[in-house]
């Protein structure tokens, strides 16, 4: 289910339960909303997002025969049939179909064995697009900016953003109006913009009234009774960490308020530059907004204490400190997991921030021993 729907339904909900109760129409949704797969031992749960399927296995696992069975929205089917023995050495393409017939959603399904990229530009975007599935006639839109780089075997790696949860109130704003777009004025090319915005009077209501621009691998899935546990951060990576260097610019907005919209005095906004090196053996796949600083999973972190406000391009390094000993045989098994993550407010996560605090980041490199 697309994020407006959700909300609608949930806005809704007084409204229909004393409405009269009328036919059901058939379903206009065209989701995959679970996936599993015999064979291979997969190192973490599959990542479903809008229109991708990730699964992440050892490089020694057979995936040249593989039957994955799919678990749909109401009434929808999938071409090629959910249970088709295919080839997943290189990604394969679904098709889902809505119980009406009219709305079709295309995914792709892949199996990640190798590392991320490490260097990262911020001069290549894909769009979000969505499509209002109550009208029929409607045209794809394109929302907001995603952030891709090419990994070395030529697979497309993507950053996550908070983008997808301020698309409720968005309103048709132009992408560059989201927290987080790109820009033109990098220190090489283009860059990534974190920018803190206001999330009007729904924002007030659910006293979330800000949203801070943020960049970090992983994944957001929107967590509506607790925002904070939207952001999924985290990805498999089998190199020990050593120094994130990079280039950023910020400036903070001019008044700091906090969950509930009052002014903090004498408070100023601050910016973050943090990654996190953690173990997902122990049930924990991801961490989120609620414990990525503070998980006992944590084995290394790395994080930009010297911030400083400043209109040009200002150069970091930060170290890996290394919180507990490295398991070289989970290492090599794929039992840990990196995330980086940035943020135009450090405490964004909690909705304590000023409107109108901008980072800029550009020219990132990951160094591993």
């Amino acid at each position: 289910m697309n994020i407006r729907k959700m909300l609608f339904f949930c806005l809704m909900a007084g409204v229909m339960f004393s409405s009269c109760i009328k036919d059901e129409p058939l379903n206009a949704e065209a989701d995959i909303t679970g996936i599993t797969v015999d064979g291979p031992k997969l190192i973490r749960q599959p990542v479903i997002t809008n229109n991708e399927v990730h699964f992440y296995v050892n490089g020694w696992e057979d995936v040249t025969h593989l039957a994955p069975k799919f678990t749909l929205t109401e009434g929808a089917t999938i071409e090629p049939a959910s249970g088709t023995e295919r080839d997943f050495t290189q990604p394969q393409v679904y098709t889902v179909t809505s119980q009406d017939g009219k709305w079709k959603k295309t995914y792709t399904v892949s199996f990640t064995s190798d590392d991320v990229v490490t260097s990262y530009h911020f001069d290549d975007i894909k769009w979000y697009e969505y499509k209002d599935e109550w009208d029929v006639n409607a045209q794809p839109q394109k929302l907001f900016h995603i952030f891709t780089e090419k990994t070395p075997n030529g697979d497309t790696f993507e950053w996550g953003s908070g983008n997808a949860g301020y698309m409720i109130i968005a309103s048709g704003q132009p992408a560059e109006s989201y927290p987080t777009s790109q820009s033109p004025d990098g220190y090489k090319g283009k860059c990534a913009k974190l920018q803190t915005v206001s999330t009007g009077s729904l924002g007030a209501m659910m006293k979330s009234p800000i949203a801070a621009g943020n960049l970090f691998f992983g994944q957001f899935k929107l967590d509506i009774a607790n925002a904070a546990k939207s952001t999924h951060f985290g990805i498999p990576f089998r190199k020990v960490p050593k120094e994130l260097v990079g280039y950023y610019k910020y400036k903070a907005g001019e008044k700091f308020t906090d969950k509930n919209g009052k002014e903090v005095a004498g408070k100023k906004d601050d910016f973050a530059i943090y990654a996190v090196f953690f173990t997902t053996d122990k049930g924990t796949d991801y961490l989120d907004g609620t414990n990525s600083q503070t998980s006992e999973n944590i084995v290394m972190k790395a994080e930009l204490n010297n911030r400083k406000e400043t209109d040009k391009w200002t150069r970091f390094s930060i170290s890996f400190k290394k919180l507990k000993p490295i398991d070289k045989q989970k290492l090599g098994e794929g039992k840990y997991s990196l995330a980086i993550i940035m943020s135009s407010s450090k405490d964004g996560a909690t909705f304590d921030g000023a409107v109108g605090s901008t980072l800029y980041v550009d020219e990132l490199q990951l160094f591993c021993e």
